[in-house]
């Protein structure tokens, strides 16, 4: 991709300054991404409750989601579940229809953002393809959730738009508590708390 003129780079609370067409693993910080992520909302912010549902709290929906259908996944997978949408932090949530509009310079962007992300954690630069299908599942899985509890989509609609989504192993309190948008603070800290859940069990994976 061709440089602009212009700065091409975010100064981040952290006091990073990220590149965002040649980001480095050196200047992206979990705190930066947490942050972020808590004030993304999905939906273009067009959903129900007394806060957005964010980008933070979808990313743990999706790991639930995915940890549910996939027990004895590592936990380098998991990570990077977690982090599917992490350049989000970044360039935001674009709604997938305005994506396809976009076209190859949004995704050239967003896969260069989020290897830098996943190196920065000493994962693989990209997922496996294995593993790329079950977390895509996982995602669509929880769009489904999303579009049917918050964002006014019937049911029939939704499984055209994102497919039937599978068993899951949550009961309805948990359910209940991972669909309800979360305050800004809450989404981040949980986010941290996933994160460092699973960091903690990677030592030999």
């Amino acid at each position: 991709m061709s440089r602009p003129s212009s700065r091409a780079w975010q100064r981040m609370l952290s006091g990073r300054r990220l590149d965002i067409l040649d980001p480095s693993p050196v200047d992206v910080e979990l705190s930066d991404i947490a942050h972020g992520l808590a004030r993304v909302a999905r939906w273009n912010g067009q959903t129900i409750g007394d806060y957005p549902f964010s980008v933070a709290q979808h990313s743990v929906l999706v790991l639930e989601l995915f940890r549910s259908a996939n027990p004895d996944m590592e936990p380098k997978a998991q990570l990077q579940c977690l982090l599917h949408d992490a350049p989000e932090y970044v360039v935001g949530d674009i709604i997938s229809p305005f994506k396809a509009v976009i076209g190859g310079s949004y995704k050239e962007v967003e896969k260069g953002l989020l290897a830098a992300i996943y190196l920065r954690f000493s994962l693989p630069a990209t997922m496996p393809s294995a593993v790329s299908k079950l977390v895509k599942k996982a995602d669509q899985e929880a769009a489904f959730f999303e579009a049917t509890h918050l964002a006014g989509f019937d049911p029939p609609e939704a499984r055209k738009l994102f497919g039937v989504p599978g068993q899951s192993a949550f009961d309805v309190d948990d359910f209940e508590r991972l669909i309800r948008p979360w305050p800004t603070q809450q989404a981040h800290e949980r986010f941290i708390e996933a994160f460092e859940g699973i960091s903690a069990t990677r030592t030999g994976s």
